[in-house]
Formats: structure tokens, sequence, C-alpha cells
């Protein structure tokens, strides 16, 4: 099937089996639009980030197709924030402007939008150590934002922060989000961040990964925090749940 400009990524019947024999994803078939936010939800083990990993052309898929029409208008943000600790704040943003051979001052004020964007400005020369965990991670998405990507790829980015700091980071992607309208696929274990940061949730099937469910999430973007507690919001959050039980069994 052709992939048009409309679609910023897509897997067509993937299948994954590592050299040692373990297949992680069988008979994969997903797509996310230019501008849309999926997130991913599944037990631990079943492929999701084997999924980002073919996404940006780290693996090669055993069969089937990955096409993202982009290309290289991609970007990446990990779970660990992998901050170059000699760097300060504004050097580690501009690393990949600078890598990709941007002039140092159109470089310099693509890294100074970026932190304005991620609520950073002020901060620009500090070091990673003085920084707290949350302000860590709007560094690395800050980072990654300096390439204005058209597709994000997210592997858990605030699955190792305290709750509190999550929330805060929830609320600050999806109004980043809300503003500059980048398509996104977002793995992480919690149902509650997927339903509140994404316009569709995808639910995997314990290993060999397959996409079990799809649920549709439709509040509009900006999201108030207050979403989490309505019962509508409640009530996709469990239907989504009870497909990721199901999937575990």
């Amino acid at each position: 099937m052709s992939v048009t400009v409309e679609t910023a990524l897509r897997f067509d019947g993937v299948h994954k089996t590592f050299p040692n024999g373990t297949t992680a994803l069988a008979d994969v078939n997903l797509s996310v639009a230019a501008g849309e936010f999926v997130a991913v939800v599944g037990p631990s083990g079943c492929g999701k980030s084997t999924l980002l990993r073919l996404a940006s052309n780290l693996d090669p898929v055993t069969s089937g197709t990955v096409q993202t029409p982009h290309g290289d208008s991609l970007g990446y943000v990990f779970q660990d924030p992998t901050l170059l600790p000699w760097r300060r704040v504004l050097g580690n943003v501009e690393l990949p402007a600078e890598l990709a051979g941007v002039p140092k001052p159109e470089r310099r004020a693509r890294a100074r939008e970026a932190l304005r964007l991620v609520g950073l400005e002020g901060a620009e020369k500090q070091l990673p150590r003085q920084l707290s965990g949350g302000m860590r991670m709007r560094v690395s998405l800050a980072r990654a934002l300096t390439m204005r990507p058209a597709l994000f790829l997210f592997d858990e980015p605030f699955g190792a922060l305290d709750e509190i700091t999550r929330l805060r980071m929830q609320e600050e992607l999806q109004r980043i989000l809300t503003e500059q309208r980048f398509a996104g696929l977002f793995i992480t274990h919690s149902v509650t961040e997927a339903c509140f940061l994404a316009s569709r949730v995808v639910v995997m099937s314990a290993r060999p990964g397959r996409i079990i469910a799809t649920f549709d999430v439709p509040f509009p973007h900006p999201r108030p925090a207050e979403l989490r507690y309505d019962p509508d919001f409640a009530k996709i959050a469990g239907e989504v749940s009870a497909a990721l039980r199901g999937g575990n069994q």
C-alpha cells in the first residue's frame, strides 16, 4: 500500500525476529497520520521499543515494511535524557544541529527557541548535574525539537520521573504538541498517561507483540489536568486497561 504525504509513519505486516530466534513482533499493521499523536501500551517485552527502533531504521525488519515519507525528519526521545555531562544546557540542545552542519547562528537561535518551548529560558548555562530529573528531560526534548522533526518517537520518556514531575511533563508535552503539531509515537506502561496524551491508544499483546485493540481518545488538545478525573476519561482508560489485561493472559 502506498504512503501519502499525510502519513508520517506506517507499518505494514511487520515481523521482527532477532538472531537468537526470539520473535518480538508479528504482523504489525499501524499508521500514524501527520500531526497525529499515537500511544502504545503493552506488557513488558512485547516489542514496544522494537517498534521505535524499526521506525528509526536502527534495526531492520525481518519481513513487512516500515515507511516514513518524511525521511530523516525524525526526533527520538529516550527514557534516559542522555545529556553530555561536560556540555552546558545550550550546548546539549545545539548538538543535533551542530552535527548536521547547521551554521552556528542558526543552530543557536533554534536551541534558544526550543528551550523557550520547554520552559527552560534562563537555564542555558547550567550543567546537567545542576538540573532536576524533569529539567534534564526537558533538555532532551528541546534537543530533539531543534531539528524540527515531522515525527517524534518517544520511548517511555517519563518512566523514571516521580509522579508529580511526570504529570507536569505530560501537560508540558501536550502543550508543545498543540503548538508544534508534529506526529508522535509514544511508548508507555501507563494507561492514564497514554489516554491523557494521545488521540489514539494502541494495545499490544504479550510477545510476540501484535496489535489487539485500538481506542480513539476524543478529547481536544490542549487537555486540562482535571481531565484525568473526568468520568468519560476514566471510562476510556478502563477499557484500555481491560484490553491490556486480556492481551497479557
